[in-house]
């Protein structure tokens, strides 16, 4: 692991994301300033960039298939950043406790769909992905499934705006040459079922 980063400053320290200044050497050997923005805590962020320690994915998003309607699981969810309405994967945070990411698969995707996990496409799948890079080291597991069993609205948290859409090629293609607002996990994967279609998943 790169030592560039000397230093940690705490700017912001919050409940679910914190703001840090790294004072860290660029390839011109000149001292430099980054901010980032980190889910984890404080003590965490000075293990993993002061002494190499290895951090663990923050949350799993969700490429699911379901097999009986043979459509992919696409969500509807309100973000209050964009402020609108956007296309995204079941996705979430890992909880503490969980040592599993697949337990995380299993919860999140029933919480914010009503549907049941199969099986995980090991192939594949990847167990640690990074979002925004330049901004934040959150990462993510991209996990490809299976699943059955009907959506449900019931298992949504008090502050979840998420609708559940099940979306065959057609439809997948409809929303890609659409201009709603769509997060990039979504887009790529609409363009790899309209191309591969149940292939992702077998």
């Amino acid at each position: 692991m790169s030592k560039r980063i000397k230093k940690v400053n705490s700017i912001v320290e919050g409940k679910f994301i914190s703001l840090y200044d790294l004072e860290y050497v660029n390839k011109l050997n000149q001292d430099k300033h980054w901010s980032v923005v980190t889910r984890k805590n404080k003590e965490d962020i000075h293990e993993i960039y002061l002494n190499g320690k290895e951090d663990k994915v923050d949350a799993v998003a969700i490429i699911a298939y379901h097999v009986e309607y043979n459509k992919l699981v696409v969500i509807k969810q309100f973000r209050v950043p964009v402020n609108d309405y956007i296309y995204e994967v079941p996705a979430g945070l890992v909880d503490k406790g969980e040592t599993d990411v697949i337990e995380t698969v299993r919860r999140e995707l029933k919480e914010e769909t009503g549907l049941n996990l199969l099986d995980i496409n090991e192939k594949y799948s990847k167990s640690k992905t990074y979002l925004s890079p330049g901004m934040t080291d959150e990462s993510v597991a991209l996990i490809f499934c299976t699943c059955n069993g009907e959506i449900s609205e019931d298992y949504l948290e008090a502050n979840e705006d998420i609708k559940t859409i099940l979306v065959s090629q057609e439809e997948a293609k409809a929303i890609l040459e659409s201009d709603e607002k769509i997060d990039i996990k979504a887009f790529l994967m609409l363009q790899n079922f309209v191309l591969l279609g149940d292939k992702m998943f077998v």
